[in-house]
């Protein structure tokens, strides 16, 4: 399998490019602020051909660039119904629009095929399964994607901004709740296998057995502390 990642705009947001392996048709997650040169110099590298963008999430940092990827290669789009809105409204997410200015000119709105993606669906995508978690607490659409274990290959999770290295997801903006990441980690993360990578929407890779061990916020919802657990910081992204 093939996983060809980048941190992209001005908050490194990772957008991943997925395939069985290079040459061969390609799933693209999160393509956000000012990432569309780097998708296309990652296909041409690795010779992919996209059949579908997936989105953890609506932030603008993981979104801003589905119209201009989509269109290029007319592939349809995947995001959860309660986010939807922020791909033609980004400034709702933020409750104001200061800072939108800043990013240049942005391409907002809806890629002309979007789909819609449910908790527990099975995505089979350019020859992969991926299997599809709602998360909510960062956002209230937020998801999270799954590959399973095959042969020698560990299983991937896709955990957008639910869960990073050392922390989660901030959960201050509109739409956030603490108490609804803490039990979106309980139900979706806690059951993975330690061996399960994990690549998150920030950050470097890391699994779940180091999340487990380390991760100050996945201990104590583990622990079943809950809303003991601080506010998250550092935080990351949008």
């Amino acid at each position: 399998m093939l996983i060809a990642g980048f941190p992209a705009g001005a908050w490194g947001t990772n957008c991943y490019l997925v395939a069985p392996a290079a040459g061969e048709e390609c799933v693209i997650i999160d393509p956000g602020h000012q990432a569309a040169q780097g998708v296309e110099e990652t296909l041409a590298k690795h010779r992919l051909k996209p059949v579908a963008v997936v989105l953890t999430h609506g932030h603008l940092d993981h979104v801003a660039s589905v119209v201009p990827v989509c269109g290029a290669h007319d592939v349809p789009a995947w995001i959860h119904p309660a986010d939807r809105y922020m791909l033609s409204d980004p400034a709702k997410a933020f409750g104001r629009s200061i800072g939108l200015p800043l990013l240049g000119e942005l391409t907002v709105g809806e890629p002309d095929d979007l789909k819609e993606l449910t908790d527990g669906a099975r995505l089979e995508l350019a020859g992969l399964e991926f299997s599809v978690a709602h998360a909510p607490g960062h956002t209230k659409g937020s998801v999270t994607f799954r590959l399973p274990e095959r042969a020698d290959i560990p299983s991937v999770f896709f955990s957008g901004d639910l869960l990073f290295a050392g922390s989660i997801g901030r959960t201050d903006l509109p739409g956030g709740d603490h108490a609804e990441i803490l039990e979106s980690l309980a139900r979706v993360v806690l059951p993975l296998d330690d061996s399960t990578v994990v690549l998150s929407g920030h950050g470097p890779q890391t699994s779940i057995g180091r999340e487990r061990a380390t991760n100050p916020f996945l201990r104590q919802v583990a622990d079943g502390l809950g809303d003991g657990a601080p506010a998250p910081a550092p935080r990351r992204g949008m």
